[in-house]
């Protein structure tokens, strides 16, 4: 009795010192919570566009976590749910694949760790990360968490840059599941037919164009940021310290820097790389004293070995599963080939991708940025660059493993021959890169690097050919033909011809099909609506019936024509099906393509009348209704060469088409004595369907109305509709 008395009052004294801990570090928190409020202030202006001012950095990323907590915090919990590996809680054990994937890379203990072996300054922004969001919650008690109630300093460590995803997204969750679940790997029939379902979605991508001083009127360089990503996926911000950040551009819900934008004097566009940065090691492995262990050279290394403990949601409550985990000095063993393990190795390190992404937005020259180059964490992109001292410059990939060439890298590699090990990184002065090309352009549309300013480009032959596949695509090819020979830019024209409606795509499929209707239609029963397209001049508008009559014959015939090989570019696809596919085959696949025309709408239709915009509620996934109001859109995909490309990458089961991914944010940058910038984004700023900024910008984004940044107080407090401080009602 003695003894469970002694037990208690130790446990008791521990609860209540607990217990006051933990006031104590709360009233802590909520001090500096207060005191970070006190020295920002948010002003929006009439797109309700939130500017940022703080003291400090740390108290200006305060206020920017906080602002984007106003205009959508679903958006941010969950990008931080995803990437923490915690999806499963909210999403069932379906998603548990994903979580295990984001644990084999980095445990929270091992995030926790590098947030704490992080330098001061990032420490700091870090802290004021969790507070913003923090204090949002705090001062906001009607918003429900769907399972993060209390954000931590730790949790940027597994979000450290700001693409949809990263690297760590194109590690495949099925043969993860494969190979836990049946201790298999994924047959190569369903691997083909993942890469066919992939291809038939909307790209991904986006589009970087500079221009040098020469070629514009008022003799400054300029900056086309053309992001395509998913619809909502980044807000527009502006945000400024007095310790010099001043960085306006889309910002990733989450994230404390602007990921792609400008400041008074530097612009950074990204474009997702060709760049190989993801490498697979078969590991050969045997027990020994019950251990597993991996060859390596002469020698056999101990498996490093953890156990991955998730949670899971069924129906109401939340269950667990714990899963070994095993790492070689690749990196994680993510799945089977060959009845083999194969590491899957990386960029990881989440501290020094969290340096660059945020030293970036603070870079004043060409100099300046160069050298932030130099930390080589910007793993899954390319960098299209312009300042105000008249500079414009192309950096293809920044990080990228030096590698025997005498191996085959687009394959699994033998991970017991140490020469297949990354041997470093290139330096950047050894990466593909551009500066101030002669022609005064250059551009990149996720397309070869090699043709990114013409006869002024890189040379294949000087690089080795892991730094880039040599694959252009319809949007490439349109970039060019638009900047050839052309002068006197202007910010209008530069967005003009960013929203070209030609599409090259369709100049090489569409004449394919008026040959075989020419050549072997003998009833001659698609005249009318070969007529129209053979009298096309390959432009989408609203009005067009000929964009209608393309898109979904184009789309149709990816999904049904016979392919001449299994892997093949949507660009080498298009022209075969234009060129050499059978007669037939084309005449087969239109008339199907008009009778599905005439069973979903009746027949054919203005494109405007069939592809459209629809923003129903704050739901990440939108519940697309044909019997909703939307609005009518003459974009088309990026798929035949739209630079503006606006696209769908799910469907609700509707009959139209509804746009969920393509041009989002996009600004066209002027440099000079004082920057100047247009902006469109698509929908409205705020996620929240009662506020007046949900979709506000609907009918801007489709009519191409741009509107002005405004960069400068005296221009932010000319469009001033409320200022406040973090916290204040």
């Amino acid at each position: 009795m003695r003894f469970k008395i002694i037990i208690f009052s130790i446990t008791a004294l521990l609860f209540f010192s607990c217990k006051t801990e933990t006031k104590i570090k709360t009233s802590e928190e909520e001090q500096r919570w207060k005191s970070r409020a006190f020295n920002t202030t948010i002003i929006r202006d009439d797109f309700g566009v939130p500017h940022i001012y703080g003291k400090t950095d740390a108290d200006a990323v305060f206020g920017l976590l906080y602002a984007q907590c106003e205009d959508d915090f679903n958006r941010v919990e969950q990008n931080y749910i995803w990437a923490t590996g915690r999806l499963a809680e909210v999403e069932g054990e379906k998603a548990i694949y994903s979580d295990l994937r984001a644990k084999l890379f980095m445990t929270e203990k091992e995030a926790i760790a590098n947030y704490e072996n992080s330098p001061q300054w990032l420490k700091e922004l870090c802290i004021a990360f969790a507070d913003g969001i923090n204090y949002y919650l705090k001062t906001h008690p009607e918003v429900k968490p769907r399972l993060l109630t209390h954000f931590e300093p730790w949790m940027p460590m597994y979000f450290s840059e700001g693409s949809i995803g990263g690297d760590i997204e194109r590690v495949s969750t099925r043969k993860i599941r494969a190979m836990y679940e049946g201790g298999m790997e994924m047959p190569i029939t369903e691997e083909l037919s993942l890469q066919k379902e992939k291809e038939m979605l909307e790209p991904q991508g986006s589009n970087g164009i500079a221009i040098s001083g020469s070629l514009t009127q008022s003799g400054n360089a300029m900056l086309l940021i053309n992001p395509h990503t998913s619809f909502y996926f980044r807000g527009e911000v502006h945000v400024v310290s007095e310790e010099g950040l001043n960085a306006y551009g889309a910002v990733t819900w989450g994230q404390f820097f602007v990921y792609q934008g400008f400041n008074e004097k530097t612009g950074w566009m990204h474009t997702s790389t060709y760049t190989d940065v993801i490498d697979e090691f078969i590991e050969t492995t045997i027990k020994k004293e019950g251990k597993p262990m991996y060859q390596y050279g002469d020698e056999l290394r101990p498996v490093e070995q953890y156990d991955v403990t998730l949670k899971y949601k069924e129906g109401d409550i939340i269950k667990e599963k714990t899963f070994p985990a095993y790492r070689t000095h690749h990196g994680p063993i993510t799945h089977l080939k060959e009845g083999k393990w194969v590491a899957t190795a990386l960029m990881w390190e989440p501290v020094k991708a969290l340096e660059q992404s945020y030293i970036r937005t603070k870079q004043n020259g060409y100099k300046g940025f160069r050298t932030m180059m130099d930390i080589k964490t910007n793993s899954s992109n390319n960098t299209v660059y312009a300042d105000a001292e008249g500079n414009i410059a192309y950096f293809h990939g920044n990080f990228i493993p030096v590698r025997d060439q005498s191996f085959d890298y687009t394959k699994a590699v033998d991970g017991s021959n140490p020469k297949t090990d990354w041997n470093g990184l290139h330096p950047v002065d050894e990466a593909i890169t551009l500066l101030n090309p002669t022609n005064g352009w250059l551009q990149n549309c996720n397309s070869t690097p090699y043709t990114a300013a013409l006869e002024f480009s890189p040379k294949k032959e000087e690089y080795p050919r892991y730094m880039s596949i040599d694959r252009e695509n319809f949007r490439g090819v349109h970039a060019i033909e638009l900047l050839k020979g052309k002068k006197e830019y202007t910010i209008d024209s530069l967005i003009a011809l960013a929203y070209d409606p030609y599409l090259p795509a369709f100049a090489k499929l569409i004449p394919g099909l008026v040959e075989a209707y020419d050549k072997i239609d003998k009833t001659k029963e698609l005249g009318s609506s070969i007529e129209i397209l053979r009298n096309w001049d390959y432009r989408t508008s609203k009005e067009s019936l000929a964009m209608t009559l393309a898109h979904f014959y184009g789309t149709n015939y990816a999904k049904k024509g016979k392919r001449p090989e299994e892997r093949i570019s949507d660009m080498q696809l298009l022209t075969y099906f234009g060129t050499q596919s059978p007669l037939e085959e084309r005449i087969t696949i239109f008339k199907e393509t008009l009778t599905q025309l005439e069973s979903d709408f009746g027949g054919i239709l203005p494109w405007g009348d069939v592809n459209r915009f629809q923003r129903i509620n704050g739901d990440i996934r939108q519940p697309f209704d044909d019997s909703k109001p939307s609005t009518a859109v003459g974009f088309a995909s990026g798929r035949w060469g739209a630079l503006a490309a606006y696209g769908e990458r799910y469907t609700n089961n509707t009959k139209k088409i509804y746009g969920t991914r393509g041009n989002s944010f996009v600004a066209v940058v002027e440099f000079g004595d004082k920057v100047k910038a247009k902006t469109s984004l698509a929908g409205g700023q705020n996620g929240n369907p009662d506020s007046q900024h949900f979709d506000d910008q609907i009918q801007p984004y489709v009519d191409v109305q741009f509107k002005d940044a405004a960069f400068y107080k005296e221009d932010v407090l000319k469009r001033a509709k409320k200022t406040y401080h973090p916290g204040e009602k």
